[in-house]
């Protein structure tokens, strides 16, 4: 039987972080041992709001890559790519703006979302509000059929399916492929601040590269309790950030519980119950801070597994292309 094709990708605007982890790295790792994968770094896409700052974009291309290798997704069974390196999916992504109306791009939730939390109202360009049609390419240019994303990314493949679905019906065909979307099982990291979600751009995140002392430091400034003053006092697990990583990270968990019933009865403090998640978190990235500083050690390595992975993605896109181009009659040199 066919394997399904998995399409994926991050955003390279700095490196990864502990909510990247739960909610698609570790999945990742898992499906890269029954699909065909691919992975892509989505540098145009990223470019969409940070146009002012490209090296930025360009730097982290490098530092995702490294995070990537350090957690396990590897390269002889997953395809890494740079999306700027695959020309073929900007053709699409111009053959498909054709098929979304202006409005139909504008009622986009995750768009409208992403607009309002970036203060973009009054300067949004065109592509930003345009990036899902983007993303339908990059899907599609691969034949995606499943597609790992959080609840709030569900928008983007319905879109995705919608161009695909107007794309076959115009041009009689079954060149495109509808996509599947997989939902992350993962329950959202939170911040260290208490924000519901873990950010690079908020700055309340825990990265994968953070050095031990940046790791304490960030678990000391965690967002707990504020009723519970004193040790004695009763305090909240409910609302209380350091509970909610312990309950993801932490291997024991009846120890974990007595942890809760301790500290909701008083008598547990703070300091004790962070320096427990300093030892956890420690334990977990330890290995992988390893890693990633045996893969940092031949950047030049780590480039090229993402420059030959291009090259390997450039040429399943094109051949999609040519199918696309074939049933629109631009296919003038066969």
């Amino acid at each position: 039987m066919k394997k399904d094709i998995v399409l994926t990708g991050d955003r390279p605007t700095g490196p990864l972080h502990l909510g990247h982890y739960v909610g698609s790295l570790v999945s990742r790792v898992e499906m890269q041992q029954k699909y065909d994968q691919f992975v892509m770094l989505a540098d145009v896409q990223a470019l969409t709001d940070n146009y002012e700052n490209p090296q930025k974009v360009r730097e982290n291309v490098g530092e995702v890559v490294l995070d990537y290798l350090a957690v396990g997704i590897d390269p002889q069974k997953t395809t890494i790519f740079i999306q700027s390196l695959v020309p073929q999916l900007f053709e699409l992504t111009v053959y498909y703006l054709n098929l979304v109306t202006l409005n139909r791009a504008l009622r986009n939730p995750t768009v409208k979302t992403e607009i309002k939390q970036k203060n973009m109202e009054e300067n949004v360009s065109l592509g930003f509000v345009s990036y899902p049609v983007s993303q339908a390419a990059d899907i599609t240019a691969f034949k995606g059929t499943l597609v790992p994303v959080g609840q709030d990314q569900l928008p983007m493949i319905e879109q995705t399916n919608e161009i695909v679905r107007t794309f076959n019906r115009l041009y009689q065909t079954d060149v495109l492929v509808e996509a599947k979307a997989v939902l992350t099982k993962a329950q959202r990291l939170p911040g260290i601040d208490g924000a519901a979600k873990m950010g690079k751009s908020l700055g309340n995140a825990i990265y994968l590269c953070d050095s031990s002392k940046q790791l304490s430091e960030k678990v000391m400034r965690m967002y707990t309790d504020p009723g519970h003053v004193h040790v004695a006092d009763p305090g909240k697990v409910e609302g209380n950030i350091v509970f909610a990583y312990l309950d993801i990270f932490d291997p024991e968990k009846e120890k974990v519980e007595e942890l809760k019933a301790h500290y909701r009865r008083g008598g547990l403090g703070d300091v004790v119950l962070k320096k427990r998640l300093i030892e956890v978190l420690e334990a977990f990235l330890a290995p992988i801070r390893q890693r990633r500083a045996e893969f940092a050690g031949d950047r030049a390595q780590v480039m090229r597994i993402a420059l030959e992975g291009s090259k390997k993605a450039e040429a399943i896109a094109a051949n999609t292309l040519a199918q696309v181009r074939a049933v629109m009659k631009l296919d003038y040199i066969k």
